[in-house]
């Protein structure tokens, strides 16, 4: 089946967008593309950009835009869409100028969510740089990186056959883990190319649309300097550094100034189609990824700060 093929780009409405570009740029490594009064771009690779901040109260994704091969296959994809009762619209001329695209077609996900299927993504004018970063960021065939969305209810055979039925998505695993007495974690990952994920959902207790977007670099000492970086400018974490057992992610969390997180990570999996079977696993991390306050305590303790 003819399917997107990554996830390129991600736009989000934020409050605060000077407090995005010190986050993006001095603390993740990002390269500030463009600024206007209400916009920011924020490129990690040769695109133009990867994430567009615009201002706003929502404070949350606001569109998640998708690569297709080509204008055949994007119509493709409208046809099955279409078919299936989901409005679709043609984005007119300036907003593909806008996203840096030759075409944009809208519609929105079974929760609501804006999709942007484009075509001919382009290339932006000048090399990518980064002031802080050793190595890069990892793009290229596995798209801008991945998002955990939240699943607001929509039932998962609802929303699989949307992404998988006529995206064309691909699923890979599922986690389900009780994480505190009656609450269960329950998500499904989603693959669209050799990215363990680009997409995954769960119903969980969240205030966002979105729980997080992970960011990979091809360097393992930049997970630590960013680490150092957040530590040092006081930015909230969510979990401190671990690694995943389904995509093998080394990795941490941290709070963007929306609220919602940024996983910032190195070494994940990519699939191999011809041996890949799908499982069921019963924990969302191998190792550490605990809450800050939890880690604060236990260094405490060790050190007898804690009054023990």
């Amino acid at each position: 089946m003819t399917g997107v093929k990554e996830l390129a780009y991600v736009v989000y409405e934020a409050s605060s967008l000077s407090d995005w570009e010190h986050f993006g740029v001095d603390l993740l490594g990002m390269q500030l593309a463009d600024k206007t009064a209400d916009t920011l771009a924020l490129r990690t690779d040769e695109k133009p950009h990867r994430w567009l901040i615009r201002r706003g109260p929502a404070d949350d994704l606001a569109v998640s835009g998708y690569e297709v091969e080509s204008d055949t296959a994007l119509d493709e994809i409208v046809e099955r869409l279409t078919a299936a009762g989901v409005e679709v619209t043609e984005g007119d001329a300036a907003l593909a100028a806008s996203r840096k695209v030759d075409r944009v077609a809208v519609t929105a996900d079974p929760m609501g969510n804006r999709l942007e299927l484009v075509t001919g993504f382009a290339d932006a004018d000048e090399p990518f740089h980064s002031d802080v970063l050793l190595g890069g960021f990892v793009t290229g065939a596995g798209g801008a990186g991945h998002q955990v969305l939240l699943a607001q209810g929509v039932a998962r055979e609802t929303y699989l056959e949307f992404y998988r039925g006529l995206l064309g998505f691909r699923i890979s695993d599922t986690i389900v883990e009780e994480v505190e007495p009656g609450v269960v974690a329950d998500l499904i990952f989603l693959r669209c190319n050799p990215r363990h994920h680009s997409v995954a959902f769960g119903d969980m207790p969240h205030p966002k649309r979105t729980h997080h977007f992970m960011v990979e670099v091809t360097d393992i000492r930049d997970v630590g300097t960013a680490y150092d970086r957040c530590m040092a400018a006081g930015q909230p974490f969510e979990m401190t550094l671990g690694m995943h057992p389904n995509d093998h992610m080394f990795s941490f969390y941290v709070r963007t100034p929306s609220g919602f997180s940024v996983e910032y990570g190195w070494g994940g999996l990519l699939v191999d189609e011809e041996t890949w079977q799908i499982g069921t696993l019963d924990r969302l991390h191998s190792w550490g990824h605990q809450p800050p306050e939890v880690v604060a305590g236990l260094l405490a303790a060790a050190s007898g700060e804690d009054g023990r």
